[in-house]
């Protein structure tokens, strides 16, 4: 499904084409990379998978399974209290109970710094910002502090009490807020990124796809990264979906993301892990090979090697910088 254009068995091979960018790295002794871009590499040095923790997600396999991967990247990750980084918890951005997000800022006040708005996933249906006594999603706001963001963590209403389109609409809020409040506390609202993982994906994805849901002009956004997520309903093997969308088949080609994606100003980067369930990974292609028909030319799109649906985004603040890397130079770039 993803063939390497190189193969460098000492390192790391690369090969260039006009368009997105792939990255297909190999742990210990092969390293394959598959770039193709329009853009600069990025100068992030990117650290690989420790091989105790790749056998560990090899063994789990192409499953979506929370428990058994955090019991892997829970010991890796960082422990209460944060130093040096200032927290607010539970700010109220709507009207419902679970409009609320956190915010995660350097104690130091320095330069304005980008601001990167992270959307859990959870199968539409559940989901907390952080479960009692879990480095997740907290480890995904502290990655972002550390390396000269400002991060927040924000909830969304859950279906099957909130259906289509309140994940758009939940969105649309959590962007004003930050927008009208984040220069206060030393953000730059004109460098505001979402990232979804799965659910979360599909939320961002219909957020930015669908302009009648923005609050602010434009979106608001400078850039989304979608981890996962499913673009083209009628065409994903993954049923998860039906529960929020609903079960009227006939409207899931109408709801579905991918025509307003290939139509969106906002710079997107793609995200799946080699694990991932298929279905994952085939949206992963569609939405790529189709992105590289827009006149403004291939969204930047990530393979990750060994990882999967779930350790992608467990590993963030640990020393896998694979995916971080490249969320650095996405944002750093714009592209």
């Amino acid at each position: 499904m993803h063939i390497p254009l190189a193969i460098d068995m000492i390192g790391q091979a690369k090969a260039k084409t006009k368009g997105f960018r792939m990255v297909w790295l190999k742990s210990a002794v092969v390293a394959v990379t598959l770039v193709v871009a329009c853009f600069q590499p990025a100068s992030t040095q990117q650290s690989p998978m420790p091989e105790e923790v790749a056998a560990k997600l090899q063994q789990l396999g192409r499953v979506v399974d929370a428990s058994k991967t955090g019991d892997v990247y829970a010991p890796l990750q960082e422990k209460e209290p944060y130093q040096g980084v200032k927290i607010e918890r539970d700010i109220k951005y709507g009207a419902d109970d679970r409009n609320l997000l956190d915010v995660f800022a350097p104690e130091s006040r320095s330069s304005p710094r980008a601001i990167l708005i992270y959307i859990h996933g959870g199968g539409f249906v559940r989901g907390p910002k952080r479960a009692s006594g879990s480095p997740f999603n907290d480890n995904v706001m502290l990655w972002a502090v550390r390396n000269g963001y400002i991060g927040i963590n924000a909830i969304y209403r859950l279906a099957p009490n909130a259906i289509w389109p309140s994940g758009a609409e939940d969105l649309a809020a959590a962007v004003q807020w930050v927008s009208d409040n984040i220069g206060a506390r030393g953000g730059e609202p004109a460098r505001i990124y979402m990232m979804g993982h799965s659910a979360g994906a599909v939320h961002v994805a219909d957020y930015v796809s669908r302009p009648e849901f923005h609050k602010v002009k434009g979106g608001g956004l400078a850039g989304a990264i979608l981890v996962s997520g499913i673009y083209d309903m009628p065409a994903t093997s993954v049923n998860d979906y039906r529960v929020y969308f609903g079960t009227n088949a006939s409207q899931h080609a109408e709801q579905s993301s991918l025509s307003g994606l290939l139509t969106t100003k906002t710079p997107l980067m793609v995200v799946a892990a080699e694990l991932d369930p298929p279905g994952f990974v085939q949206q992963f292609e569609l939405l790529k090979q189709a992105s590289c028909k827009r006149l403004s030319g291939c969204s930047r799109a990530v393979m990750l090697p060994q990882h999967s649906h779930m350790s992608e985004v467990y590993s963030i603040n640990t020393a896998d910088t694979r995916l971080t890397g490249e969320i650095i130079d996405f944002m750093n770039t714009g592209k």
